[in-house]
């Protein structure tokens, strides 16, 4: 059984800086992508970041590109580090897990397992 824990939300003056931290309870991620999705209220969620757990490759959506970067190490946690944060990043921010997909990269219905999500406010 797969469990994703998100942690390291809060609120943030714009221009400033958070991390994101996902912990995952499984040890073995050979054939895993982690991602990052977000969702703003009354908005639809939106794919953030996604990083091959195997390889280290890494994707992100064009409106994070330069400011975020996704990462992992070998405890079983992905982490996002955000910077240059605007008020268009808030949104509750979600961890997802994909696993044993064939592709490249994997569609928002491929992922299996999903946090319950950290709550992130940029003010202006």
């Amino acid at each position: 059984q797969e469990r994703l824990v998100e942690s390291g939300g809060g609120l943030v003056q714009a221009g400033g800086s958070l991390r994101l931290s996902c912990a995952a309870s499984e040890r073995t991620f050979s054939s895993y992508v982690l991602a990052w999705f977000r969702q703003a209220p009354g908005k639809e969620r939106e794919f953030v970041a996604a990083i091959n757990w195997r390889g280290g490759t890494r994707y992100y959506t064009d409106s994070v590109k330069g400011r975020f970067t996704i990462s992992r190490d070998n405890a079983n946690t992905v982490y996002l580090q955000m910077n240059s944060l605007e008020p268009e990043d808030t949104g509750v921010y979600s961890c997802a897990a994909s696993v044993n997909y064939g592709g490249n990269w994997p569609p928002t219905s491929a992922y299996n397992y999903w946090g319950q999500g950290t709550q992130v406010t940029v003010s202006s």
